[in-house]
């Protein structure tokens, strides 16, 4: 029965989220440049889509390994690095370098970075911890405070015109992307996905916690680290390719227990995915035609994920 319920949830948002996406795709279409205006919306979708994935999919996994649903991945301190590897090119090289200025090679400098933080962090210092999780996530924060106060201080040493050109850096966008990066970056989430997919049943044994999943036959501490490996390439990809969005996985997975109310996470992970689309879509939408481009998709979906965590915290003092 309830079962029954989750699956016309789904299937509600699923018809919500092509609705959403068509109506974006051909709202105010000019025919007269119908050929650069259709293909250039059409891979906005498509690169919603793909971040929606990783950052949903990623942040389900992080809160079930933790077991805790105010977690994200960007705890770790992804974001800083992102930052911290945008700072020190400009710091370094100047703006005209084609580290900065090519997107090919911004985009593999600054995911072949992240991956090698990631996997330090995740993989070495996971066995360093003696597997334990929250000491793993402590020395994250730590970590992440360092690069973020690293990028502040070689930030206020730049020149103020070279700042400029670097806080486009600071705030996700998904004008102008480079239609390659869309496709290298959706194949890499699709190998993760097809993973993370092949053994999701695992992942509702994981929940239960780390002696459950031990005597029900779970090898608790490899599987885990695996999946600390797919939410690493998960983060480091979609970062890379579109900037840092902090809340958004906080917002849309919360948002999916609140809706289907179940451990499962066949309905998790697909309606963590299809809220994070549409997240993205009408934060898109309220960008280009409500502020007409005066404000990034992030600054919106960071204050309502922001207040969103508020109210979080607030019910769960109360408990």
């Amino acid at each position: 029965m309830h079962n029954g319920k989750n699956n016309r949830l789904l299937l509600i948002l699923t018809i919500a989220t092509l609705a959403i996406a068509g109506f974006y795709i051909l709202y105010q279409l000019n025919f007269d440049i119908l050929f650069y205006q259709l293909p250039s919306r059409v891979n906005r979708v498509v690169t919603m889509l793909i971040v929606g994935i990783a950052i949903a999919v990623s942040t389900v996994i992080f809160q079930t390994i933790t077991k805790n649903r105010i977690l994200t991945p960007s705890i770790m301190g992804l974001d800083s690095v992102y930052l911290f590897i945008q700072t020190i090119i400009v710091f370094i090289v100047g703006t005209s370098s084609p580290l900065l200025t090519n997107d090919f090679v911004n985009y593999l400098v600054s995911m072949l970075g992240l991956v090698v933080f990631t996997v330090l962090v995740f993989k070495y210092l996971f066995k360093l911890t003696g597997s334990h999780v929250f000491l793993l996530l402590l020395i994250g924060i730590i970590l992440g405070t360092f690069f973020n106060s690293l990028s502040t201080f070689m930030q206020m040493l730049i020149n103020p015109d070279d700042f400029l050109i670097l806080q486009n850096s600071m705030f996700a966008s998904f004008n102008a992307i480079n239609d390659s990066l869309i496709w290298i970056t959706g194949a890499i989430v699709l190998l993760m996905l097809i993973i993370v997919l092949r053994d999701f049943h695992s992942l509702d044994v994981i929940a239960l916690g780390r002696d459950h999943a031990i005597n029900l036959g779970i090898n608790y501490d490899r599987k885990v680290s695996q999946l600390l490996l797919i939410i690493a390439v998960l983060v480091s990809v979609s970062t890379a390719l579109v900037g840092p969005i902090m809340f958004l996985g906080l917002l849309v997975v919360n948002l999916a227990h609140e809706m289907f109310k179940t451990f499962k996470h066949r309905y998790l992970l697909l309606g963590s995915t299809l809220l994070a689309v549409i997240t993205l879509l009408l934060g898109q939408m309220l960008t280009q035609y409500v502020f007409n481009q005066a404000v990034e998709i992030s600054v919106i979906i960071n204050l309502v994920g922001g207040v969103y965590f508020i109210i979080l915290m607030l019910k769960e003092s109360r408990r």
